[in-house]
């Protein structure tokens, strides 16, 4: 366990067939970028008991005022007091709330939720590099004002992701949605890009620049 270091990981090169044989259907797909995403963590833990993947053997605040439209926003690492700033952000309280962080985010906006609120748990970047995980305190707030919380895979919605991928390139080309990537150049470069998220160093979606063309 702990944070994950650029020596625990290890570029190895390889000789693969780039020619499709002839009368085959298939396609030659070539990565030109690759994504970094909090879930490698767990791939990193060998587990004792099976995992649902396979183990592997600064100015944030005004960007999200700004470009990407909301409201409001704060720097969790600069508010001693996640309570109090969620009040400040809604002082009428919280309808909806995606989880991907944990801990101390998660206590503090269970005191923040509206009666009958909803929570979507998609991660928990916060506690996958502890030994100990850290326990959540107010988890009573589920009973009191009846929120409905649940877990989502992906792997549950590979079905709809032709659907998905349609309509988001719609939205995207009708600048509906707005991005941000943080892009690293090299494969060399994977090791250091990874470990960046763990200690929120990226700005926006971390990715690898492989090849440009």
């Amino acid at each position: 366990m702990g944070f994950p270091t650029e020596d625990d990981m290890e570029l190895v090169t390889a000789t693969v067939r780039l020619t499709v044989p002839p009368g085959s259907a298939a396609v030659m797909v070539k990565n030109l970028y690759l994504s970094c995403d909090p879930y490698m963590r767990s791939r990193m833990t060998r587990h004792k008991e099976p995992s649902y993947v396979p183990d592997f053997v600064p100015g944030e605040v005004n960007l999200l005022k700004t470009k990407l439209g909301f409201d409001d926003a704060f720097n969790y690492k600069k508010e001693k007091d996640l309570n109090a700033a969620l009040k400040r952000c809604f002082p009428e309280g919280i309808d909806i709330y995606f989880e991907n962080v944990g801990g101390a985010m998660l206590d503090a906006v269970l005191l923040n939720m509206r009666l009958h609120g909803r929570v979507s748990m998609c991660g928990l970047i916060s506690q996958y590099n502890l030994e100990q995980l850290e326990g959540v305190r107010n988890l009573f707030c589920i009973v009191t004002k009846r929120i409905r919380v649940e877990g989502f895979m992906v792997t549950e919605y590979f079905g709809t992701y032709s659907k998905f991928e349609e309509e988001m390139a719609g939205y995207l080309k009708e600048g509906k949605i707005t991005y941000v990537e943080d892009v690293a150049e090299g494969i060399e470069n994977v090791p250091a890009a990874l470990i960046r998220i763990f200690y929120g160093r990226n700005i926006g979606k971390q990715l690898v620049a492989v090849a440009r063309e």
